[in-house]
């Protein structure tokens, strides 16, 4: 069974720029309407005009997903304006520069706050309003480093593979109600989340600065190109979307070699394009 996109509300945090701008953009011009979540307050009122210039109800709300009593209050501040919501997509994110002994504990635990806790503590508040719709979908978004975990990104990979094993879990549990989950792993996606990125404190701002640097060089895939991915995959209750070709070629990889796939991408002996971050 499908899930028709027109005349929905759609909660969508990580709205502001990126993926989650262009996944406002492609509902909206599906005919969903969309409660936009964000701590960016340019970035979503640009967002917001865009999306309303289609035609569709858009409400904003300054949120900092890591922000645990804000996340429990905007169920009501969504139903305040929409009435009811049948679609969460849990989208935002950031990222941390250097190795596990370059980072500190509390940059781990804040990413960790934001990638994952956001995403379960948005999960869990609006259960009770996705129950109440006929039929209702979950996409966590997730990474190609929720499938591998390479070196440089022990704080980022331990994130994403948390929300899929999060996002597997809950979909068996939820598998005979009203409501789907989808788990989405895009590859490089032409985003400024890794030109964002925290530096961790052990590590040279200067060489992370030219790993970033070059890092961008490689995402090919624009958002707006994942984003009609992502919504064609809610539509049609995918329980799990790979995004890109290097997305489909880790996955492959990872299930051939699950030991020493790294030490094929290292090499060059998979025909993967370089992937340092994601």
């Amino acid at each position: 069974m499908t899930l028709p996109l027109k005349n929905l509300t759609a909660v969508l945090s990580g709205a502001a720029g990126g993926i989650g701008a262009a996944l406002a953009l492609n509902l909206a011009t599906r005919g969903t309407h969309l409660a936009l979540a964000d701590r960016n307050a340019d970035g979503l009122e640009a967002t917001t005009a865009a999306a309303r210039a289609h035609g569709v109800r858009v409400s904003t709300h300054m949120l900092d997903v890591a922000d645990e009593a804000a996340i429990a209050a905007l169920p009501d501040a969504v139903t305040a304006v929409h009435g009811s919501a049948a679609l969460l997509i849990a989208n935002a994110g950031v990222a941390l520069v250097g190795t596990f002994e370059q980072a500190t504990l509390d940059e781990f635990a804040w990413l960790m706050n934001i990638n994952f806790w956001g995403a379960v503590r948005l999960t869990h508040a609006f259960l009770p309003t996705l129950r109440a719709a006929p039929a209702a979908q979950i996409g966590l978004v997730s990474s190609i480093f929720g499938l591998i975990g390479p070196p440089g990104q022990t704080a980022y990979a331990a994130s994403k593979f948390a929300l899929r094993g999060f996002g597997e879990s809950l979909r068996h549990e939820l598998a005979s109600t009203n409501i789907g989950v989808t788990l989405i792993h895009p590859g490089g996606i032409s985003t400024d989340i890794a030109r964002n990125a925290r530096i961790g404190a052990g590590m040279d701002p200067q060489a992370a600065r030219a790993g970033v640097a070059l890092f961008q060089k490689m995402l090919r895939k624009s958002p707006g190109q994942a984003a009609a991915e992502i919504a064609a995959a809610l539509e049609a209750r995918a329980p799990r979307l790979l995004i890109g070709r290097d997305a489909r070629q880790i996955d492959f990889l990872q299930r051939l070699f699950p030991a020493t796939y790294w030490r094929l991408i290292a090499r060059g002996q998979s025909g993967l394009e370089p992937i340092t971050g994601a």
